[in-house]
């Protein structure tokens, strides 16, 4: 089977190693600048059963939940990062007009893998009708995405900053001696 399902691939997908028998785990989010807390939860994850499926936002999903200029890394190179890890077995885009958790009700998972931002108290009881268990893993890296991206902001800012302020000290000493 091919790595990149739509949700009508997943639901038969899915058919398929249920009559194997097969233990499956889903997990969901972002992947934006995919780095090595990605790598390390993805393989906890896979760790959970047999087949692993990754539900990506979408670029629009994106958008909406975390504002302009987000995703850094557009969609289709976020899912085919994912297809090469060894880990991920499946790979489905997660459209912003999917009604909520549309993925994790059609794949009814035996396992949903999630961190502890994902889904309050409530939520997860909820969830519990569509999953056979539920695990929260703790953060496996001690940056985050948004947080790398806040980085690059930064270093951007400082450095435009210290070249700005070069060229106005100069454009201000070129003035004054127009004056003098």
């Amino acid at each position: 089977m091919k790595k990149i399902l739509t949700y009508p691939e997943v639901k038969k997908a899915i058919q398929a190693y249920r009559d194997l028998e097969y233990r499956i785990v889903l997990t969901q989010g972002t992947y934006d600048l995919v780095h090595v807390g990605h790598g390390r939860y993805l393989e906890a994850a896979k760790k959970e059963g047999d087949i692993l499926i990754v539900g990506v936002d979408s670029d629009e999903k994106v958008r909406e939940r975390k504002g302009e200029g987000r995703p850094i890394v557009p969609e289709n190179e976020r899912v085919e990062m994912l297809t090469y890890l060894s880990s991920v077995d499946h790979v489905v885009v997660k459209p912003l007009s999917a009604p909520k958790w549309e993925l994790i009700k059609l794949v009814r998972p035996d396992v949903l893998v999630a961190t502890k931002a994902t889904y309050t108290s409530q939520q997860l009881a909820e969830l519990k009708k569509y999953c056979g268990q539920i695990k929260v893993l703790e953060p496996k890296a001690t940056t985050s995405t948004s947080a790398k991206i806040r980085l690059m902001q930064i270093r951007t800012a400082k450095q435009l900053l210290g070249d700005l302020k070069e060229r106005l000290l100069t454009q201000i000493e070129e003035v004054v001696k127009d004056f003098n």
